[in-house]
């Protein structure tokens, strides 16, 4: 086992209860369980914490819009988060509420702790209030008169509050941001909130609220409850048993201070300024590091249920697999940059790099070893006398070259992980397998096969790629922990724990053992998928999203040539009054309508038998084509045309006039 590297606590923010997390959302939480079982795997006791906030005037408005209590509501979504975070194979130690009852009641201790020390006071506010996000603005912070965090409208408001000394302990947070270089990453942010918010000045900030009544009363003044920011931040410390009145448990004093914060660029002001400012008040340390990590976003345009486009992890699990969609949202983001997620991203990437890259190559290595050896490869010392030389003379040496790359890529994968380059930790993984597809080429078994003095040659190389393999896939661990396993289980089916391997051996190669075989039968990993039945499937999906809301597609219609005014003006169209309606006889889809146009009668006959009762259609005001050649339909003269429109779902609707307009009057 790895020597013991001591405690290490992380957190993700936890996700706000207003509805179902989308796959943005959801890359957040994969993210930091990557960062965790890493953690764990390199020998530190890890205590990973994520949960839900639950508190908020967003909340009382959607419950009351549901007709259920907000504490109802709230539960719903909470249990849909916890069970996307579960369906994602997520390794969290705790699932904190900000509706727990330990919580509340520090969260009341909090507040009355820093109202005693002076650091909280009584007062008004007047400002620009926006909704979503919970927060007051000044007209200055406006951008272009819309809230700066999330782009919303904002509304004037008023009202009683406490505020908090933010401008007492600015200075102090300056000094602790410049003497702590790694206290924001990546480096941008720190440079945002330095210059747009802590060197011109902290205002004091609201931390309560009297316009609604779901939240945490403030207990000695029962009007307001506290700002749901002040709320949220302390279930970092009240979910490790933190304790205003100075009782902290064990494992508070353990784990505090928090090695990582792992949060949303779009909330890094309320996490490196409120919660480090709070932190001072309270007299705690500082966490670590707070890391704002970009934004997962749509290829195909901003996510919007009316348009049936939002993507949701668990659709994705049901079309790829959890590993698999793991992979992507891990291995697409830049670590500053913004990225990108869409369906046809995520068939490309299922191809190439899993179902091709890795699922071959485990897949194609059992084969062979099943083909030649009956299962078990092993260490002959066969060299790779008569490789050959490269067009400079040096001579070939595959196998140290696999063996270079193999053992070189722990210290890697540890280089990009020390700065959370997930994404780039990843592709080191990768860079392995690619170099085993490519020995594989180099080597050519199929060839050594044929001739039998090259028989421990052979064995040589399927142990050099198995031997690989089991390295790649305990470094994949982290990432794909459900791949990994299942990688390990086919090259050691007897008992796939001698394929685990302790961190500190991962880069050592050869520790295979002679007399182990592989799998008879190898899995497919991940299957190659067709990206028309895919998007087929996406259609369906979100068919479903618009039905959820209300919204239905509009109809497909083919489109005609432009034409002009004059095109145009060629039709007429005239108001007609329906003053008589019967069936035709011997035809089930045709009435035929009287119809008076100004000073004059027309009959008119309509294949709307379907969708009008002829008593329905009397006293109708229609619009009429009058200038339409007269037909005969089942032996019936038709003399124009009643206009109507019809969809897709087999709806039919005549077009009427809204007022009272004279019949004959022209329709222009």
């Amino acid at each position: 086992m790895p020597q013991n590297k001591g405690p290490f606590y992380m957190t993700t923010a936890i996700a706000y209860t207003s509805g179902k997390p989308h796959i943005g959302n959801t890359y957040e939480i994969v993210l930091a369980d990557s960062i965790a079982r890493y953690k764990r795997q390199q020998g530190y006791d890890v205590f990973f914490q994520t949960g839900t906030d639950e508190h908020g005037q967003k909340i009382e408005l959607k419950a009351e819009e549901a007709g259920i209590t907000p504490k109802e509501f709230v539960d719903n979504v909470s249990g849909e988060i916890k069970r996307i975070w579960d369906l994602m194979n997520t390794s969290y130690d705790k699932f904190i509420r900000t509706t727990d009852d330990y919580h509340e009641k520090q969260v009341q201790k909090i507040f009355k702790k820093l109202y005693d020390q002076g650091d909280i006071y009584k007062g008004s506010y007047e400002g620009m209030y926006c909704t979503p996000c919970e927060s007051f603005w000044t007209e200055s912070q406006l951008v272009d008169g819309k809230c700066p965090d999330c782009g919303r409208e904002v509304k004037p408001a008023k009202e009683e509050a406490y505020f908090f000394r933010m401008s007492k302990y600015a200075d102090r947070l300056i000094e602790h941001i410049n003497t702590h270089p790694e206290f924001i990453q990546p480096v941008s942010r720190k440079n945002e909130m330095m210059n747009n918010f802590l060197l011109p000045g902290l205002q004091d900030l609201c931390v309560s609220r009297t316009s609604f009544k779901w939240g945490i009363p403030v207990d000695f003044d029962d009007k307001h409850v506290v700002y749901v920011w002040l709320d949220a931040l302390t279930n970092y410390i009240t979910g490790i048993g933190y304790d205003a009145d100075g009782n902290s448990s064990e494992q508070y004093k353990k784990f505090w201070p928090a090695d990582l914060h792992l949060i949303g660029k779009d909330i890094i002001r309320f996490h490196t300024i409120y919660w480090p400012i709070f932190l001072m008040a309270l007299g705690e340390p500082l966490p670590k590091q707070v890391f704002g990590h970009p934004w997962l976003l749509q290829g195909d345009g901003k996510m919007s249920k009316s348009k049936g486009n939002v993507i949701y992890a668990d659709d994705l699990v049901d079309m790829f697999g959890v590993d698999a969609v793991r992979y992507f949202v891990l291995h697409e983001m830049p670590f500053e940059n913004d990225g990108v997620i869409s369906w046809e991203l995520m068939v490309e990437r299922m191809n190439s790099d899993l179902a091709n890259t890795l699922g071959n190559l485990v897949n194609r290595t059992i084969a062979m070893s099943n083909k030649y050896f009956g299962g078990n490869v092993a260490k002959t010392g066969a060299d790779t006398t008569g490789a050959g030389t490269d067009e400079n003379g040096a001579s070939l040496d595959f196998d140290a070259e696999l063996k270079a790359v193999v053992t070189g890529t722990k210290a890697r994968v540890e280089d990009k992980m020390k700065t959370l380059h997930v994404a780039d930790a990843i592709t080191e993984i990768f860079t392995l397998f690619k170099r085993c597809n490519k020995y594989i080429d180099e080597t050519m078994p199929w060839a050594l096969a044929k001739d039998e003095t090259k028989k421990d040659r052979l064995s040589e190389v399927l142990y050099n790629l198995v031997e690989s393999i089991t390295v790649g896939a305990n470094l994949l661990t982290p990432y794909m922990p459900e791949t990994s396993e299942r990688i390990l289980a086919q090259l050691y089916p007897a008992n796939p724990k001698a394929g685990e391997r302790d961190f500190d051996d991962l880069d050592k190669f050869g520790l295979r053992e002679n007399d182990i075989k592989v799998t008879e039968k190898p899995e497919i990993l991940f299957a190659r998928l067709d990206l028309e039945e895919v998007m087929k499937e996406v259609e369906k999906i979100q068919e479903a999203q618009k039905k959820a809301v209300g919204i239905k597609d509009y109809p497909k219609v083919e489109k005609k040539p432009e034409i002009t005014i004059d095109d145009f003006d060629k039709i007429q169209i005239q108001v007609g009054e329906v003053i008589k309606c019967e069936p035709v006889k011997k035809a089930k889809k045709l009435l035929v309508s009287q119809i008076r146009i100004g000073d004059e009668v027309r009959q008119i006959v309509s294949g709307i038998a379907a969708y009008y009762k002829p008593e329905e259609m009397v006293g109708k005001k229609v619009a009429v084509v009058t200038n339409l050649k007269p037909c005969k339909l089942c032996g019936v003269e038709s003399q124009g045309m009643i206009l109507a429109a019809a969809d897709d779902e087999n709806n039919l609707s005549v077009l009427t006039v809204d007022k009272d307009i004279i019949e004959g009057s022209e329709i222009r």
